[in-house]
């Protein structure tokens, strides 16, 4: 595993916890759970910059390179299109949906890991 790893593992756990909590507390989407999603979309972003670094340094992905580039390109629209529906829907759920992302993130790139290595 490397940083990029270990970087969306700890926001994208947070991120959950703290949407979660915000949706247990039957709160609707409010600044904080909507921040803590963008921040998962940022530290995505900096996997994204390190992943294109590292491919123009020479570096070569083990596996299938569409599919980590697939992999990422998903991980990457998954924040946007959760922040979109929690301002359609301004209830508690969103919350909940809000809270997958950071789980999701975490899941994908778990699997963009195993396929570089």
């Amino acid at each position: 595993m490397d940083a990029y790893f270990y970087i969306i593992l700890g926001v994208g756990l947070l991120s959950t916890l703290i949407c979660v909590a915000a949706g247990i507390m039957k709160k609707a989407p409010n600044d904080i759970t909507i921040l803590s999603v963008a921040a998962v979309e940022l530290a995505l972003l900096v996997y994204l910059v390190g992943s294109m670094v590292r491919v123009i340094a020479g570096e070569q992905i083990a596996g299938e390179a569409w599919e980590f580039w697939g992999y990422l390109a998903t991980a990457l629209l998954l924040p946007v299109a959760a922040v979109y529906w929690s301002i359609l829907e301004r209830t508690r759920w969103s919350n909940f949906v809000l809270a997958a992302v950071g789980v999701t993130a975490l899941v994908m790139a778990a699997r963009m890991n195993q396929i570089w290595y």
